[in-house]
């Protein structure tokens, strides 16, 4: 189950990355909606691990 899950995802991540692409080459409007999601989430998550402090590779 634990697999599906990360298929899932991982196919969301590509799908979002293709239509990034598509967007930036002119694709229809879907396209660039799509994109403009995926760009934000990504921000939105690169903000998130800049804001937690410490350090990234688990040192305590």
């Amino acid at each position: 189950m634990t697999v599906l899950v990360l298929v899932g995802v991982l196919g969301l991540a590509v799908f979002g990355c293709v239509c990034v692409v598509w967007a930036e080459r002119g694709g229809p409007t879907w396209v660039r909606a799509v994109a403009a999601v995926t760009v934000g989430l990504g921000k939105v998550l690169q903000s998130s691990g800049k804001t937690r402090g410490g350090s990234s590779r688990g040192d305590d």
